[in-house]
């Protein structure tokens, strides 16, 4: 790729990124009172992190079921509010100790 496209083709790129991210706090300028873009604006930092996180748990490994275990022992910690930690290092335990197992077997 020839330079110069590179850079015209970067600075579109950013130029786009940074009004997606100034265009809302040009046009908004007063608190937010309605009720469901209120709770719509909450959830979102949560939805695109379990969709960037969930497939990444089911590719990270050669098995869609030793994935699936760390994954269910994930849910299960998370369900009873174990902290980060404990969730993280549970749960990739697990897919160890699955994977141990199928290939054992």
């Amino acid at each position: 790729m020839d330079a110069g496209l590179f850079f015209t083709y970067l600075v579109v790129m950013a130029g786009v990124t940074y009004l997606i991210r100034v265009v809302p706090f040009v046009m908004i300028n007063k608190k937010i009172t309605n009720p469901y873009v209120s709770a719509f604006l909450e959830y979102i930092p949560y939805t695109v992190l379990t969709a960037m996180t969930i497939p990444a748990i089911f590719y990270s490994t050669d098995s869609v079921i030793t994935a699936a275990s760390g994954f269910v022992i994930a849910i299960i910690l998370a369900y009873f509010e174990k902290s980060l930690i404990t969730v993280a290092l549970s749960a990739s335990l697990g897919v160890f100790v699955a994977q141990f197992i199928l290939q054992t077997i």
